[in-house]
């Protein structure tokens, strides 16, 4: 018998588009400070609109979902693509903080269209059984490439245009994703059960079900903990890390401000990413999901609360950011994985979608709470204890799921 191929043209077009979608998400945070310094805006106002950008991304993700097994997942793409260049290019005429708030809702939903809601259900329809964890994580971590290149590149623009010019060229590049819709064409995977069930009752059945509420519930701190470092880590760095030495190896490679550094580490973040993604991948093929990420939780709640307790140094920083980039995605290919493997292929994108919507609350909070704390007190510490302890309650929370397909049965 043939073995099936891991590498297929769906799985590389949505890798692409992926990697582009994220390119642009994670560069964010680069904008915090020229907008505010511009403006003279607190800081809360510009975390609020990242904050409401995360918030549309997890309420467009299982609608797009739904879309894409309605009207077919090319569509949805284009739909999504077209709303995020539409998103960016009205930001950047953004004068006041409530123009830049409402925007970026037209942001969170192209997101949506454009990111792991859509595209890993279509990887995940198109891979076969034996691949699908290990496909599940590959193209997880085509969106940690595309954040390797995303702030620096952001931080590079910078230099050279203003931010509102940088939005523009960042509307043109989303809307490149559209090359990549000729390959996403995928086979239906689903089985005769799974098609003649309707999506109302399999949202029913799930919804009663408290695995997927926990499974809900524990995606929550994994929003907080990635939007919070995605949108102010730059900023805490270039204002709390200590000194780099002019004459060590950071300055010879040309890194010789925090402002750089702090663009470097969301880089190294997602570097190591693509290796902590890919490994969650193949190990979800053969261990029990549940437990791994009870694991990766856990790792992500000590590497937190080490970082935070030791002086901040460009040493502590790059340290910090290896290990946490390699747990930063790696929840994703699992957590998705376990959605398909207990409810099925048939409407994975919009199952995942509404856990994906609970990782966006938490991104939402932690994207607020760190601008309006850092108003209110100077600093980001209460913000980051904060999702020291989501963390913990994650890691706990996901250990009584039971991983075992509830497939409807036909009478």
């Amino acid at each position: 018998m043939t073995k099936a191929p891991l590498f297929t043209s769906v799985l590389i077009a949505g890798c692409v588009i992926l990697l582009l979608n994220f390119a642009l998400r994670a560069s964010f945070g680069m904008f915090q400070i020229p907008i505010a310094t511009e403006f003279n805006w607190p800081r809360a106002e510009f975390s609020l609109a990242i904050a409401i950008q995360n918030l549309a991304w997890g309420i467009g993700q299982p609608i797009f979902g739904a879309l894409a097994e309605r009207f077919g997942d090319r569509k949805a793409v284009i739909l999504g693509a077209f709303t995020y260049a539409l998103g960016l290019v009205l930001s950047s005429s953004a004068v006041t903080p409530l123009q830049m708030q409402l925007y970026e809702v037209l942001v969170g939903f192209g997101i949506a269209g454009t990111g792991f809601g859509v595209i890993l259900a279509v990887v995940g329809r198109a891979a076969s059984p034996e691949n699908r964890s290990i496909a599940l994580g590959i193209a997880t971590a085509a969106g940690s490439a595309g954040q390797v290149v995303g702030a620096p590149l952001a931080e590079f623009l910078l230099q050279s245009y203003p931010w509102q010019t940088v939005f523009l060229i960042f509307a043109a590049i989303i809307l490149t994703t559209l090359l990549a819709l000729p390959f996403m064409r995928s086979p239906q995977m689903a089985t005769r059960t799974e098609l003649e069930e309707s999506l109302g009752a399999v949202l029913k059945r799930a919804f009663t079900d408290p695995s997927y509420i926990m499974i809900f519930l524990g995606f929550f701190s994994c929003g907080y903990q990635l939007a919070f470092i995605t949108a102010h880590f730059p900023a805490f760095v270039t204002e709390m890390c200590g000194p780099i030495d002019p004459n060590g190896p950071l300055a010879a490679m040309g890194i010789s401000s925090t402002s750089a550094l702090g663009a470097v580490a969301i880089a190294v973040i997602g570097l190591a990413n693509i290796v902590g993604t890919i490994t969650a991948g193949m190990l979800g093929k053969k261990y029990t999901k549940k437990y791994l990420l009870a694991g990766i939780y856990t790792a992500r709640t000590i590497v937190a609360a080490l970082f935070i307790l030791l002086p901040m140094t460009p040493t502590t920083v790059l340290l910090f950011s290896l290990a946490m980039g390699s747990l930063w995605l790696a929840t994703v290919p699992l957590t998705s994985g376990l959605v398909a493997h207990i409810y099925g292929l048939r409407y994975m994108g919009t199952l995942y979608g509404f856990v994906f919507l609970s990782h966006q609350i938490g991104g939402f909070l932690g994207v607020w709470l760190g601008g309006k704390m850092y108003d209110l007190t100077g600093d980001y510490t209460l913000v980051w204890w904060i999702g020291v302890g989501v963390g913990a309650f994650s890691a706990i929370v996901h250990l009584p799921i039971r991983e075992r397909q509830a497939i409807a049965q036909p009478a």
